[in-house]
């Protein structure tokens, strides 16, 4: 499958915003964003970062900005939209709640980890088990009512067991104790709480 290799901070730096992709340095003095500034990427990047955006333009950014917010590459992208889209709820809360839903995201919403990166990379190394049973999937969409654990060798993780403590609290519509958590229920948009506009991405595929 496909993956973005290049440097995660380049994507803020597109988007002009943090986006969150490197956990603890986001909120460091190391991020590039905190050093210079959300300037494009390359060498024309301070030129084109003064030029008027279209309409058009606006929603290719939202739609890029979740993308990558949540690490998922434009064919899966665009099948989100195609459920949500059928769906008689509203079409830019059932996307949120899909990208949401995504076993990478629930691993992170629990505070197992720091960044959706890292969750990613403790699902395919089949350190995450549902309801019991492990699983390598991390576009797997849960579902409310599932548990979420963690197996012993990923509990003894650096960058896992410092966040196994009842003061990490997770999200509203999740319940955890430990290395285990619950999926109480589909969050609503106030709680997923991204300043993403969804709207935005709504009308980028509906041209």
């Amino acid at each position: 499958m496909a993956k973005y290799i290049d440097p995660k901070c380049r994507l803020c730096r597109r988007e002009g915003v943090k986006l969150y992709l490197k956990g603890e340095r986001c909120f460091s003095p190391k991020c590039p964003i905190e050093k210079t500034g959300a300037q494009i990427p390359g060498q024309h990047g301070k030129k084109r970062s003064h030029g008027r955006i279209s309409g058009y333009g606006i929603q290719l950014r939202e739609k890029q900005k979740a993308k990558r917010s949540y690490g998922v590459l434009e064919g899966q992208f665009h099948n989100y939209y195609d459920i949500a889209i059928k769906s008689t709820e509203n079409t830019g809360e059932v996307l949120m709640q899909l990208l949401e839903s995504r076993l990478d995201n629930i691993v992170f919403r629990f505070g197992f980890v720091t960044s959706r990166s890292l969750a990613r990379q403790l699902v395919t190394h089949g350190n995450v088990k549902i309801d019991g049973k492990k699983v390598d999937i991390a576009s797997y969409i849960t579902k409310p009512g599932q548990t979420v654990s963690l197996t012993e060798k990923a509990t003894k993780f650096v960058f896992v067991s410092p966040n196994l403590t009842e003061k990490n609290v997770p999200a509203k519509w999740l319940s955890k104790k430990g290395a285990e958590g619950k999926i109480d229920r589909l969050p609503t948009r106030e709680e997923i709480g991204s300043d993403i506009k969804e709207n935005l991405i709504i009308e980028y595929y509906s041209r």
